[in-house]
């Protein structure tokens, strides 16, 4: 989001609190998060694929929602009526494609509507056939994870992002030669997907509470936290949605909280990350720095800048959410200032590596247990794989994954020397200066752990990436 986005969203949230009546507020954030979807998109160079994309992204929550279901649950009135606003605000944005441009609420001109609309139905023709044909299956919960996971590696595979482009390409009587990763941008696709398997795994575990589809689909498509999160349970912000209507959105202690969020986020973002940006290392200025020195200085700029950029979008989120009437939760709290890797992970990109650490470090490691593994080795085989994914998350490259795998290194050697120095630590408590030191110093050293590994994040390119890490310690 750019700042005249932001803009807009924050003057919205504030009308929203101070005029719309208390019964309307839910069906305006689903409204206003659809609008969202389709305005946010990144332009294709694919016919229609900025169009497409979204109502795609609209379809995979309606699929998930009805698959997640409890065995008991009915569709109610009130879900029938929220499907025909989606369809609505679908054909009608699509109807939009007879005006000019600039009046366009999508980034390109929309397919025609009889298409939409005819696509549309052999789609819910085809969905309630395969429906009565494979309810009761067992495996279809997690047949749906493994159908979001596809598209995920699809999306962040160069290779295979771009073989998608060219049959899209192709279809659309496109020349397929200029295919590219790029043409498939789907926006806040890493995010949704993580809502979605939420919802399907916490179903698997018979968690997940009763979803209506308007607070549902509001949950996984919340424009204030579409493209840069944070990643909510559902369970906690349908919370939040059921008591829009008795909650006073429009008091001072609200409306000063979330403005000082958003005017911190905005400081950090704009200010502060866009000034970093100018020198931060990249795969260009790498190159040109001369010296160790310069490096480094490069590296801890790059280093700011991810936290004030990452941090300051979700100050601006959580800031636009209070003044909406949801509290989405905190992503970052000071994680540079921790004095052990551990502590990091539990303050920086929280919800992700919450996600993370509950749907696959736990179960996994439970599960090597369980099979008689060496408490050791199961613990440095969860935390690597956790931490690969946690780097494959951001995109599939080589050096996303030393980036992973250097964290999941550096997460276990930190607990085999927590284990061994654990009574020194206690002991501690009777030596404050001592104490201080000890904090002091592993905080430094996590600092410029997690420092070095930004070099594999910024640097996809691992050769390079070799090269610079060698020449931050003076090597040719």
């Amino acid at each position: 989001m750019d700042l005249w986005y932001i803009a807009v969203f924050a003057l919205g949230a504030l009308l929203y609190s101070a005029l719309l009546p208390a019964r309307w507020r839910g069906w305006a954030l689903l409204g206003a998060s659809i609008v969202a979807v389709y305005r946010l998109q990144p332009p294709s160079p694919v016919r229609y694929v900025d169009f497409i994309l979204p109502t795609v992204t609209l379809l995979l929550c309606l699929f998930v929602w009805w698959l997640a279901r409890a065995p008991q649950q009915k569709a109610t009135r009130a879900d029938g009526i929220t499907l025909a606003v989606i369809a609505a605000l679908v054909v009608g944005l699509s109807l939009t494609r007879y005006l000019i441009p600039e009046l366009r609420p999508t980034a390109s001109r929309a397919p025609d509507t009889l298409v939409i609309v005819v696509a549309l139905g052999a789609l819910a023709a085809v969905g309630a056939l395969l429906w009565r044909l494979l309810r009761g299956w067992r495996s279809l919960l997690t047949a749906g994870i493994g159908l979001i996971g596809l598209l995920f590696v699809v999306l962040k595979t160069e290779a295979l992002a771009t073989i998608l482009s060219a049959a899209l390409r192709d279809f659309a009587g496109q020349d397929p030669t200029r295919a590219n990763a790029a043409d498939l941008t789907w926006l806040g696709f890493s995010y949704v997907a993580f809502r979605l398997i939420h919802t399907l795994r916490e179903r698997q575990m018979s968690k997940l509470p009763t979803l209506g589809l308007r607070d549902y689909m509001t949950y996984v498509i919340f424009f204030p936290a579409l493209t840069a999160g944070p990643i909510d349970r559902a369970e906690r912000f349908v919370k939040d949605m059921g008591t829009l209507a008795e909650t006073r959105l429009f008091a001072a202690p609200r409306l000063v909280e979330g403005g000082g969020r958003i005017a911190v986020g905005l400081l950090k973002k704009f200010v502060l990350a866009d000034s970093l940006a100018l020198f931060a290392l990249n795969t260009a200025n790498a190159e040109q720095a001369v010296s160790a020195p310069a490096l480094w200085l490069l590296l801890y700029a790059y280093a700011l800048r991810l936290f004030f950029d990452f941090s300051g979008y979700s100050d601006i989120a959580i800031g636009i959410g209070l003044w909406l009437g949801v509290r989405l939760p905190e992503n970052f709290d000071r994680p540079y200032l921790k004095s052990n890797l551990a502590a990091f992970w539990q303050s920086w990109h929280i919800t992700l590596s919450s996600w993370l650490r509950f749907y696959v470090f736990s179960p996994l490691s439970r599960a090597l247990l369980m099979r008689k593994v060496p408490a050791a080795a199961a613990v440095f085989a969860a935390q690597m794989l956790t931490m690969a994914l946690i780097g494959l998350w951001h995109g599939v490259s080589w050096g996303f994954v030393v980036w992973g795998l250097w964290h999941g290194a550096g997460l276990f050697a930190h607990k085999l020397w927590s284990d061994r120095t654990r009574k020194a630590y206690l002991r501690l408590g009777q030596y404050p200066r001592l104490k201080t030191v000890w904090t002091l110093t592993g905080s430094a050293l996590t600092f410029h752990y997690v420092v070095l590994g930004w070099v594999w994040f910024a640097l996809p390119d691992i050769t390079q990436g070799a090269r610079v890490f060698g020449r931050l310690f003076g090597l040719p």
